[in-house]
């Protein structure tokens, strides 16, 4: 299942790019371009959101 999280991106001085979300806690991501920024804070945010889920999962016993 796909979603939808809203990121903000950053130029940095060193020409680098990084995106943070204030909607999924501990994404941090940077990128030598935008596009790059983009990709890799999608799949930080498909691992941190894995994680979570697994975590819940294991604490109750039920899947989300």
């Amino acid at each position: 299942m796909e979603r939808i999280i809203n990121i903000q991106i950053e130029k940095l001085p060193e020409g680098l790019y990084l995106a943070t979300s204030d909607e999924v806690q501990g994404l941090v991501a940077q990128g030598r371009t935008i596009t790059d920024t983009i990709e890799i804070a999608r799949d930080v945010a498909k691992k941190l959101l894995e994680a979570v889920k697994v975590n819940v999962t294991h604490l109750c016993g039920k899947e989300l």
